[in-house]
């Protein structure tokens, strides 16, 4: 069974881009074929700022919201997160759902798409990796950038170039490595999160 990837669309504001290059990138990982890619939209989890008593390394959640959230990131086996850039870092929704969970993230390897003007995201996706590594994932050094993303965009519709391809490819390619190596980790921490 081919490990799942969860490409995650990391705005939630209304009016935002990131639908678009993510199914761009999804379908990208689907071709691929080393994973079994699922694209997963933050915005329908409606996570308020983090609104849970206890601390995410207690696992006692008490809002719905969260045990969904919890129940998404345990699915997965390695993640894809595209990202805006907001002022010069990443999104405040990306940092909000990183931070309401604790376990399910770790020893995952997270691959970043990020977008934008001329940056194509890129100060967001050097800015998110300090959470990612405290939360003992892996950021895969291969990143993709997608620069002046509305002139790829027709109709809500991305339309990627060679660049692009070939970015999303050495991305998949090393994410893969990492996932296959982190696995017996990962497995670990699922049977603590089962027996919580």
């Amino acid at each position: 069974m081919a490990p799942r990837l969860h490409t995650i669309i990391a705005s939630t504001r209304p009016g935002r881009v990131g639908p678009a290059p993510a199914k761009w990138f999804h379908e990208f990982a689907q071709k691929h074929g080393a994973f079994d890619a699922r694209l997963v939209d933050l915005a329908e989890f409606n996570l308020p700022l983090i609104d849970e008593p206890q601390h995410p390394m207690r696992r006692e959640y008490t809002q719905e919201h969260t045990r969904r959230w919890s129940e998404s990131v345990t699915a997965a086996d390695a993640f894809v997160f595209v990202t805006p850039e907001y002022n010069y870092g990443p999104p405040p929704s990306l940092l909000n759902a990183l931070d309401f969970l604790y376990w399910e993230w770790q020893y995952k390897a997270v691959g970043l798409a990020g977008y934008g003007g001329i940056s194509g995201g890129g100060r967001s996706t050097h800015a998110i990796k300090p959470t990612i590594v405290s939360l003992k994932m892996m950021p895969i050094p291969e990143t993709v950038w997608l620069p002046n993303v509305f002139a790829q965009l027709k109709e809500g519709v991305f339309t990627a170039n060679e660049f692009n391809e070939q970015g999303a490819a050495a991305l998949l390619n090393e994410l893969i490595k990492w996932t296959d190596a982190l696995a017996p980790l990962q497995a670990q921490i699922r049977e603590k999160i089962a027996g919580s």
